[in-house]
C-alpha cells in the first residue's frame, strides 16, 4: 500500500461522513498519473502554492491601494487568512481539510491589481466582462505554465468558482471557504480600517456588538465558533440565523463607512483609468505582449480575452510602471 493509499483509507475511517473523500474526486480535466505520497487535494493545494498567479498576490491590493505602513492587508495575506479560517473550520467538523485549503488558497488567483477597482475596470471595457472568480478558474485552467495550467481537480474548481456570496459549491469545503472568504474581509478590513483612521470600534453599531462582539478579533472568533457549533453532523455548513443576520449587518456597514469611503478609496478612479488605459494600449498593439499571450491569439483566443487576460494578470506595481513606461516622458541621458 502507498503512503497516498494509506492516507484515503484515513481519510475514509476518520472523515465525516459528509465529508469529501480523496479517493472519490472526479478527477481532472485531463487525465494523469496520481502521485504515490499525495492524495489529489494535497496535491492540489501544493500545485497553487507553486504557482505564479499565487506569488503575484503578494503584490495586489486587498481593500487600500499602495498603503504606506507594514501591516495592511494585501491579497495574498487575505488569501492565507481565509485558508486559515477554512482549515480551522474544516478541520473541526472532520471535513476535507485538504480540499477546503486548496479551494481558500486558489480562490483569489484571477484577481485583478487594485483590487475591486481594477475589476469593475476590466468588466466595464472587455466586451466579454470580467469577474475574478471565473478568471481564477481562467488561471488555473489555461494562464499558469504558459497554457497548459494546473490540472486542478473539479471539487477544487467548482470551490473556486462558487466561492463568492451568490456561489453555489458542490462540496461542504467549498461552502467553507465562501464562509471564511467573508468572516475574513470583514475582519481584516475592519482591522485595516481601524488602523488607518477611518473606523474606530466605538463606530460599530451595539445591534451588531451585542450578538458577536465589541472587538474585531472577538466577532472573528465568534463567527468561526457559531458556523462549527451550527454545522456539526449536519450535510450543510450555515450559521445560526441571529449571527448570520449580524454578519449581513456587518458586512453592509463595512460598505457604507468603508469600501466607499471616499478616504479610504479616492485614490481608485485613477487606479480604473490606470487599467483602461493599458487595456486600450495593448488593444492596439498586440505585439509587444508576451510571447505565451501571443502565441494564445495564434491558437484561436479573441485579442479581447487575451489583453484582458494580460492586463488583469498584473500586479499593482507592474501595471503603474507599465503605465509609466509607455506614457511618462523619460529623461533624456545622452
Amino acid at each position: 500500500m502507498t503512503i497516498r493509499e494509506s492516507l484515503e483509507l484515513y481519510e475514509k475511517e476518520y472523515l465525516s461522513p459528509y465529508a469529501t473523500l480523496s479517493m472519490n474526486s472526479k478527477g481532472r480535466l485531463r487525465w494523469e498519473e496520481v502521485c504515490d505520497i499525495r492524495p489529489v487535494f494535497q496535491r492540489d493545494r501544493d500545485r497553487i502554492i507553486h504557482s505564479k498567479s499565487f506569488r503575484r498576490l503578494k503584490d495586489k491590493t486587498q481593500v487600500f491601494l499602495t498603503p504606506e505602513g507594514d501591516h495592511y492587508r494585501t491579497r495574498l495575506t487575505h488569501t492565507l487568512e481565509v485558508s486559515q479560517n477554512a482549515r480551522t473550520i474544516a478541520k473541526a467538523l472532520r471535513l476535507n481539510e485538504d480540499l477546503a485549503e486548496a479551494i481558500a488558497l486558489g480562490h483569489d488567483l484571477g484577481h485583478t491589481p487594485f483590487g475591486h477597482a481594477g475589476e469593475r475596470a476590466l468588466n466595464r471595457i472587455c466586451p466579454m466582462g470580467f469577474e475574478h472568480n471565473v478568471q481564477s478558474v481562467r488561471t488555473v485552467d489555461i494562464l499558469e505554465k504558459s497554457g497548459i495550467g494546473l490540472n486542478l481537480t473539479i471539487e477544487v474548481r467548482d470551490g473556486i468558482l462558487n466561492h463568492q456570496t451568490s456561489g453555489k459549491p458542490s462540496t461542504l469545503e467549498g461552502k467553507i471557504v465562501r464562509y471564511s472568504d467573508k468572516i475574513a474581509y470583514i475582519h481584516h478590513d475592519m482591522d485595516d480600517a481601524i488602523r488607518g483612521g477611518i473606523l474606530t470600534e466605538d463606530d460599530v453599531p451595539k445591534d451588531i456588538t451585542s450578538v458577536v462582539g465589541e472587538t474585531t478579533g472577538e466577532r472573528l472568533d465568534h463567527f468561526i465558533h457559531d458556523l462549527v457549533t451550527n454545522s456539526q453532523g449536519k450535510n450543510e455548513i450555515a450559521m445560526s440565523p441571529p449571527v448570520e443576520e449580524a454578519m449581513k449587518k456587518l458586512r453592509k456597514f463595512m460598505f457604507e463607512r468603508v469600501y466607499t469611503n471616499p478616504n479610504a478609496k479616492g485614490e481608485e478612479l485613477k487606479a480604473e483609468q490606470l487599467m483602461e488605459t493599458l487595456y486600450e494600449y495593448y488593444m492596439l498593439h498586440t505585439e509587444v505582449l508576451p510571447r505565451e499571450y501571443q502565441r494564445m491569439m495564434y491558437d484561436g483566443e479573441c485579442k479581447e480575452q487575451v489583453v484582458c487576460d494580460y492586463v488583469g494578470a498584473m500586479t499593482d506595481r507592474f501595471a503603474i510602471a507599465k503605465y509609466e513606461e509607455i506614457y511618462i516622458p523619460k529623461c533624456w541621458h545622452g
